[in-house]
């Protein structure tokens, strides 16, 4: 036991005394709003004024939001990202991304990334195709979720790429941009799905795994730190943020 503690305290040592790692956060939101969904998962909602304060913060911060095909495009030589570049993410495509979300990202001059479950577009509480071509012309990125939100791990590989391509198809051929962004339902994924995504000519996947991201990260393996309904104000988003960077120097550890 002693020298278990021993280890630990080297191991706390090394960790602080490693410098700051290189990087950026990709945050992962769903709803902004005060009456979630389903009150069962009111954990996914952030209010409108906390989702404000947050992006007060951020701009204090001097941080510059960016889409991933921003990101994507500087990756290829075609540009270069802003001195502390973030991303928003928003997964599922609920309605108040458009109502409530969008006028307040546009009024901080920000931009994100909206990734949509295409089989529950039009339904009650989740966004239009129309509202999508809307946010598209106002500088939002789409991006899928799949057709029906289910755990590509969890099924064979012909199920995996009807979810993947068929999304994308059913965006594209309605009249949306091109899509090149998933988001992973539920964060599972594994390294045979990038090839279903390079083959379906994605460029980019988020996960559900908390850490930073550089010009060198597996642009199919993308870290993202989920930011919940806040209990402590901005002290928890801070938390948050902070997550994302101690994952990150873990990782630069081991």
């Amino acid at each position: 036991m002693r020298l278990i503690g021993v280890a630990f305290l080297i191991l706390t040592a090394i960790f602080f005394l490693l410098p700051e790692p290189e990087g950026f956060p990709i945050l992962e939101y769903h709803q902004v709003t005060d009456e979630p969904l389903d009150p069962d998962f009111e954990v996914y909602n952030v209010p409108p004024a906390e989702f404000a304060a947050q992006l007060d913060y951020l701009q204090a911060q001097g941080y510059t939001t960016i889409t991933l095909q921003d990101f994507m495009r500087v990756v290829h030589g075609k540009g270069e990202l802003p001195d502390k570049p973030i991303v928003l993410t928003f997964d599922d495509g609920y309605a108040d991304n458009y109502s409530t979300m969008l006028p307040i990202l546009e009024a901080h001059n920000m931009t994100a990334v909206v990734y949509v479950i295409t089989n529950e577009l039009g339904k009650k509480n989740y966004l239009t195709l129309e509202q999508l071509k809307d946010m598209q012309r106002r500088g939002i990125e789409i991006g899928s979720h799949t057709a029906d939100h289910l755990p590509l791990t969890s099924l064979d590989k012909n199920a995996q790429r009807y979810q993947i391509r068929d999304s994308k198809i059913f965006l594209e051929w309605s009249g949306l941009q091109t899509i090149y962004s998933l988001s992973y339902p539920n964060g599972a994924f594994n390294p045979e799905l990038e090839e279903i995504l390079r083959e379906e000519n994605f460029l980019t996947a988020v996960t559900g795994e908390a850490g930073l991201n550089t010009l060198a990260t597996n642009p199919y393996e993308l870290y993202r730190v989920h930011i919940r309904k806040p209990r402590f104000g901005l002290t928890e988003f801070k938390f948050r943020l902070w997550k994302a960077n101690f994952f990150a120097k873990l990782r630069n550890i081991f």
